[in-house]
């Protein structure tokens, strides 16, 4: 048995996606040439999804797939049906490179931000790049700095992506920028949480587009803090946050595991027909990233997701995006 059929499972299971954007090393720290050493850290995240049944969505930015250990590694993981490639785009270093700002490695500008023939030219790059290294199609999405237009989804669709992972309700990105003169990233507050096909019209809207939108999993705590967080500053709100979250994400930190059980919990109560787990693959090595800055942080982390992946076995069917995507589709006509 194959891990793709030892994933599946009866109907009435929910999906458990887990959703992984697949970048170079520390990217929101680190100054100077890109590096992708966290790419020989990744088997064991693998082994670890196979280990209970599930499959990750590897989602793949430009310098992951120049990286020959990742291509090694991701082509591994398609051919024997244990996971799915998909598209991760960074506009500011993902060619062709056409600058916006003065210094587009500091900022990081949103796709969104730059004209419209070169987000077409980027995604096209990009999109064949993926498919000539790993000789799959491209059919899962997630949005650099998770920002996501109705330009932008038009174009995912006219290059042939089934399903977008970009939306994380009641999150506003509109406090941080891009480009200092822009207007930040895109407000997912009142989005839906639960999957829709996009409207390409609106995109914070169910529509009848080919285009399935699956939000990562996101709780609203409701709490009186978590709306006064909502006005806060973000570098103050970021540090108020940890101890006390007014979003409660599917997506491991060192100190939020019951924030985690809790929506598993929730999931099955209410029967949502899915739940996403993310998280980045820098996060996966020592020194990768804030979180996993030392061997013991990551260990810490390690014991999370295992908590997590072990609760879930016993209630969620794996499955890669793009497969949910067409059972989603099916379930729906």
């Amino acid at each position: 048995m194959d891990a793709t059929s030892k994933a599946r499972s009866p109907a009435d299971r929910p999906a458990f996606l887990i959703t992984i954007d697949t970048e170079g090393d520390d990217l929101w720290s680190a100054s100077g040439e890109i590096t992708t050493e966290n790419a020989r850290f990744l088997p064991r995240f693998q082994e670890l999804c196979e280990k209970h049944g599930f499959l990750p969505t590897w989602l793949t930015s430009y310098e992951m797939a120049e990286s020959p250990v990742f291509r090694e590694f991701g082509r591994d993981v398609v051919e024997r049906g244990a996971g799915e490639i998909g598209m991760h785009l960074h506009a500011w270093n993902s060619p062709p490179l056409v600058p916006l700002t003065d210094d587009d490695r500091a900022c990081r500008p949103y796709l969104i931000e730059y004209p419209d023939n070169v987000i077409r030219e980027k995604i096209a790059f990009l999109t064949q790049l993926l498919e000539d290294r790993f000789e799959r199609p491209m059919l899962s999405h997630r949005a650099g700095r998770w920002a996501l237009d109705s330009l932008y989804a038009r174009q995912l669709v006219l290059f042939g992506y089934r399903v977008d992972c970009s939306v994380t309700p009641h999150r506003n990105w509109a406090g941080e920028l891009g480009d200092p003169h822009g207007l930040g990233g895109t407000d997912y507050t009142d989005f839906p949480s639960r999957p829709y096909f996009v409207d390409l019209d609106r995109i914070d809207r169910p529509g009848d587009s080919p285009l399935l939108e699956v939000p990562v999993s996101i709780l609203n705590t409701g709490s009186i803090m978590s709306r006064l967080l909502a006005r806060t500053p973000s570098p103050i709100r970021r540090g108020l946050g940890r101890f006390f979250p007014s979003l409660i994400w599917l997506r491991p930190n060192g100190h939020n595991r019951s924030g985690m059980l809790r929506i598993l919990r929730q999931a099955g109560r209410e029967r949502w027909p899915c739940v996403e787990f993310m998280l980045h693959s820098s996060e996966l090595m020592p020194g990768g990233s804030r979180k996993s800055r030392t061997p013991s942080h990551l260990e810490r982390l390690y014991d999370d997701i295992e908590a997590v992946f072990s609760e879930a076995a016993d209630a969620f069917a794996g499955a890669v995006l793009s497969e949910f995507r067409e059972t989603y589709g099916s379930a729906e006509k």
